[in-house]
């Protein structure tokens, strides 16, 4: 069956499909030995297709992982200033993997990461909106007393100009100036949470991811991976 290479691409974990039309565009993508053009359509069974002279293999099954991300590790494949990178982490892992979607350098917890592009791409795509839960530490300017911190951060607001749909937010414990509480987010604005906190006037201390829907971090270990359950897979292919 015919598909569109971008999507090819991207199923097998080469790139996005975005990256893709890069590629393609640049020339590094041949079918059959021909140059391929944008908006060509191959089928994976019968066609040659191969990206930079290296013929494009179909994985005979993805890889689904979650890592239980540190802080200081950066959400990306390779950091021009040699910085800390998460796929670091993944020894005795022999496919290349990719993040779905980000956390930013001194936030932690759980990262899935994949060579399931079309997964992948869905899952971060704006109208993915399933909620991401959080734990978090924050602090009052000031020193001083923090006054209903999750009616504060479950407010309306907005960021770049636009409302955010309203985070579920709970308190855990309170003392003096700190708090601690539990936020789930539908949205992935970039530092989606330690903004919000900003537009309120607290400091973030800690952050940490703990669930994406009902796919959840447990006892991983820190700086530890693990491939997901069937059910699991099968839930996120359900969203």
């Amino acid at each position: 069956m015919k598909e569109r290479l971008q999507k090819i691409l991207s199923s097998a974990g080469v790139c996005s499909r975005r990256a893709a039309e890069t590629y393609i565009t640049a020339g590094r993508v041949t079918v059959n030995g021909v140059t391929a053009s944008l908006g060509e359509s191959a089928d994976w069974e019968r066609d040659q297709i191969a990206v930079d002279g290296r013929m494009l293999m179909r994985p005979a099954e993805h890889v689904y992982l979650m890592l239980n991300k540190p802080r200081g590790y950066i959400t990306t494949l390779s950091d021009e200033r040699g910085r800390a990178i998460v796929t670091d982490l993944l020894s005795g892992v022999d496919r290349r993997v990719f993040p779905v979607g980000r956390l930013d350098r001194n936030t932690e917890g759980l990262l899935l990461l994949t060579d399931d592009g079309e997964l992948a791409q869905r899952l971060t795509h704006p109208s993915h909106e399933v909620y991401k839960q959080y734990l978090l530490t924050i602090r009052a300017p000031d020193g001083g007393f923090l006054d209903a911190p999750e009616q504060q951060l479950a407010r309306p607001i907005e960021l770049d100009g636009r409302p955010v749909i309203p985070a579920r937010c709970r308190l855990l414990s309170q003392d003096g100036d700190r708090a601690h509480l539990s936020v789930s987010i539908r949205e992935g604005r970039n530092r989606h949470i330690r903004r919000l906190c900003e537009a309120c006037g607290y400091t973030v201390i800690s952050l940490k991811r703990v669930a994406i829907g009902n796919v959840k971090l447990g006892d991983l270990p820190v700086g530890k991976y693990r491939t997901l359950t069937q059910s699991e897979i099968r839930y996120l292919k359900s969203l």
